[in-house]
């Protein structure tokens, strides 16, 4: 089976996991929590502090800035459920907007006929390893008085205006996930430039203990640590970020070039952003078409994805009347090629070679 994606982890990541097991340091204290978080940090250019996964660094990422009960969260509607889910846990309720058809992101013209008294915030998701129209977003947020989060979870490696995505808001995240462009198993990371934010996130995933006396908490927390065996694993991914980003770069390049005589439309940038290209991720002509052509793949081994369901369509989240045609038939039509960076250019040929088969 050809996958979606499978991890790299072809470096150093069971020699150090061996030193963290050998120095028995195995559970949320150990040297390579902080070794990450400072990697992290080089990389990404934004101070960092580690989450146990992805929602949990959101769910922290929102409560640092002290969105509450009775708030308003503005998300795409199209986006994995743990960009809106996280909303929620701090008692705030997601606002959808819908999605820009070229690029797929929250589309900002939309923003401003969502805005109520009660919003506070707008998070937005850079989607499947695109840049969102982060100039705009920023302008839009500064002149309403609104915090920006960016959901970075598939966005690892992703640049805008010559910046690595997550210094254009007040706090962002990451996702560690087995399927993300770097993985720790399970994790995630809470980035920000402001270090009261990243100070208050450290204390509420460590059960708000004080930072002056042991056993003390004087405010409530979780528990959303990180291990120091999913650190040891993340700074061998680290060491290895740049090679696997250009592999992803030469699979998303090699798709658009052997797949353009067909009828299919790839994700577009942003001008003046380049994406991680998590996700290689393709339109085609109809649900039915999309739906067949998936068949067809699996047949031959390939897996493949359907772009996310649009949120307001889950029957927990209730968005009233709203429409959101763009959301709705993006989801319909598309779906992720496998992006993998393992055993890449042999597995590449063959899914090109089986989609043409398709077409033929």
């Amino acid at each position: 089976m050809i996958r979606v994606y499978d991890p790299d982890l072809t470096g150093n990541e069971s020699k150090y996991l061996q030193e963290c097991i050998s120095s028995t340091w195995i559970s949320s204290r150990g040297a390579y929590i902080e070794k990450f978080e400072q990697g992290f940090t080089d990389f990404t250019g934004t101070k960092a502090t580690t989450a146990s996964n992805g929602t949990t660094a959101l769910h922290l990422a929102l409560w640092s800035l002290g969105i509450t009960i009775g708030d308003e969260v503005l998300v795409p509607t199209l986006t994995y459920v743990a960009s809106a889910n996280a909303i929620s846990y701090v008692g705030a309720k997601p606002i959808f907007v819908d999605s820009n058809e070229k690029t797929w992101q929250i589309e900002v013209t939309s923003l401003e006929e969502k805005l109520t008294p009660k919003t506070k915030a707008v998070l937005v998701v850079h989607l499947y390893g695109h840049a969102c129209d982060l100039s705009a977003i920023s302008n839009f947020c500064k002149s309403n008085n609104l915090f920006l989060i960016e959901d970075c979870a598939e966005a690892l490696g992703t640049t805008y205006l010559g910046n690595h995505v997550g210094q254009f808001s007040d706090v962002s995240t990451y996702s560690f996930f087995g399927n993300k462009t770097i993985t720790t198993g399970e994790g995630g990371m809470v980035c920000s430039n402001n270090q009261q934010i990243i100070e208050l996130a450290r204390r509420l995933k460590n059960q708000g203990v004080s930072k002056t006396e042991e056993y003390w908490h004087d405010i409530q927390g979780h528990n959303f640590r990180m291990t120091n065996m999913q650190a040891a694993i993340g700074c061998a991914q680290l060491e290895r970020i740049h090679t696997i980003l250009v592999k992803k770069r030469k699979i998303h390049k090699t798709y658009m070039e052997e797949l353009s005589k067909l009828p299919i439309t790839f994700q577009s940038e942003y001008p003046n952003s380049v994406s991680s290209c998590w996700m290689t991720s393709i339109l085609v002509e109809s649900n039915e078409f999309r739906n067949a052509l998936r068949e067809h793949l699996r047949k031959k081994n390939i897996e493949t994805r359907p772009l996310f369901k649009p949120l307001h369509t889950l029957p927990f989240f209730n968005s009233g009347k709203s429409i959101f045609p763009v959301a709705v038939e993006l989801s319909a039509r598309g779906m992720n090629l496998p992006s993998g960076p393992i055993n890449s250019e042999n597995n590449l040929e063959i899914v090109i070679n089986a989609i043409k088969s398709f077409y033929s």
